[in-house]
């Protein structure tokens, strides 16, 4: 099997991984996270079950991570981020 065949299965495993563990957290109510490289360093997205993004800067205040909210996406804006992760 080629090299870009098993990159491309493995892919899509990631994928179904992620689909389920996003599944999982909407169906409990949590929000999930969304990571991107993208974004600079200690900015993350958390998408909601209700459907909106935000952008959160997480930082350590004590012995606890807290999060703060920069950004609210606008519709557009988290169809792209859902789009670029493969989300839909």
């Amino acid at each position: 099997m080629a090299t870009a065949d098993l990159k491309t299965i493995k892919n899509e495993k990631y994928l179904v991984t992620v689909k389920s563990l996003r599944a999982r957290n909407f169906s409990r109510n949590l929000p999930f996270l969304i990571l991107s490289e993208k974004l600079p360093e200690g900015q993350i997205y958390r998408e909601f079950p209700d459907g909106h993004i935000e952008l959160q800067e997480v930082f350590i205040s004590g012995s606890k991570y807290k999060s703060k909210v920069i950004q609210i996406l606008k519709a557009h804006e988290a169809n792209k981020v859902r789009t670029e992760y493969g989300l839909f």
